[in-house]
């Protein structure tokens, strides 16, 4: 890909940047999460972003609306939809730099580890790569759903860290995790399409 690793980028990410990478991730992973609210459930935690609004009164009513302990509590749970669910109940409830460094770490590697198990085209070879090397900069032989949740993680702190504290870089983050959004709820639509013939 070029450019700095996955891992490089958000090392070097503030408190700010951590937080949309993580809520990025989860959002994109929203067609697999149950309840109600539709694709802009987590939107009062973007306006939180923003708009320095309470994020942890947002981050309730989303999990209120999404529910998911049932899931998690059930070893036979399809794994992606446990992945998506452990993000989403892994959200720090107050926006401390620590707390949000280990979240958005294991939202990035739980997001690609989901795309990896809904993409049908095989990851290279035949022993694929592990999630940790493809965060690291090894891209070879990465199956297309893999890839470009990539470069969605890449270019959403690329957009953080050079737009700063202004709101245009999330309003671009936004639009490129919505964009991921719908790829992943077509995936899913034929996932469970071909699951009924």
């Amino acid at each position: 890909m070029g450019g700095p690793s996955l891992v490089e980028l958000m090392a070097e990410a503030d408190e700010r940047g951590l937080a949309a990478s993580g809520l990025a991730c989860l959002d994109r992973c929203v067609p697999l999460l149950g309840g109600g609210g539709g694709d802009d459930v987590l939107r009062p935690l973007w306006a939180s972003l923003a708009e320095g609004r309470a994020w942890d009164v947002a981050l309730a009513d989303a999990r209120m609306t999404l529910g998911g302990a049932d899931v998690l509590e059930d070893s036979s749970a399809d794994e992606a939809i446990t992945l998506a669910y452990r993000m989403l109940g892994a959200v720090p409830s107050t926006r401390s730099a620590a707390e949000l460094r280990e979240w958005a770490d294991a939202c990035s590697v739980a997001a690609l580890q989901i795309h990896r198990l809904l993409d049908t085209a095989l990851d290279g070879g035949a022993r694929p790569l592990p999630v940790s090397a493809r965060r690291e900069g090894r891209t070879e032989g990465m199956s297309p759903l893999v890839a470009a949740e990539l470069r969605r993680q890449v270019r959403i702190l690329e957009l953080l860290a050079n737009q700063g504290a202004g709101a245009g870089g999330l309003r671009q983050a936004f639009d490129v995790s919505t964009e991921g959004r719908r790829v992943l709820r077509a995936v899913v639509s034929r996932r469970e399409r071909g699951s009924r013939v």
